[in-house]
């Protein structure tokens, strides 16, 4: 019997990110890109993004399908922001990061949440998709074909 393979969860790149993100701005902020008091335009997009992900990850916990990454998916999520995008999760964490690097002003901050979009998108959009193709079939066949990806 084999060992299922460990992964990190997305929260912990948003983590891993923002944390990133405040270290350039604070030691390599090369240059101040939005100014005061500009940079309060971050806080709708951060609060937006916490709201996304937030609503987002309720409507599977109150559809009891699997929340986690690869874990059992019992039901096609078709409601709420999922009627625009087939990942607004991990969407709202993108507008968090985007937020935030709009809030912190500097420029090296932006190089995060591109990096966040293709590490998210390589190792568990991607595979994920491929992931419920094979648990709902069909539906969720359709469900793409009506659905972008991202917005």
């Amino acid at each position: 019997m084999s060992t299922p393979k460990r992964r990190l969860f997305p929260p912990v790149y948003l983590l891993a990110s923002l944390l990133s993100m405040a270290a350039l701005h604070r030691w390599l902020p090369l240059q101040q890109w939005v100014m005061e008091p500009w940079h309060w335009l971050g806080a709708p997009l951060v609060v937006s993004g916490l709201l996304m992900t937030a609503l987002s990850a309720r409507r599977f916990v109150r559809s009891h399908t699997g929340l986690i990454p690869f874990t059992p998916a019992t039901t096609l999520v078709t409601g709420g922001f999922y009627r625009f995008t087939r990942n607004p999760m991990y969407l709202g964490m993108l507008l968090i990061l985007v937020g935030m690097a709009m809030y912190l002003g500097s420029l090296t901050p932006w190089l995060l949440p591109p990096v966040f979009w293709l590490v998210i998108r390589q190792r568990f959009v991607i595979p994920e998709e491929a992931f419920l193709r094979d648990a709902l079939g069909q539906p969720y066949i359709e469900y793409c074909q009506r659905v972008r990806r991202w917005i």
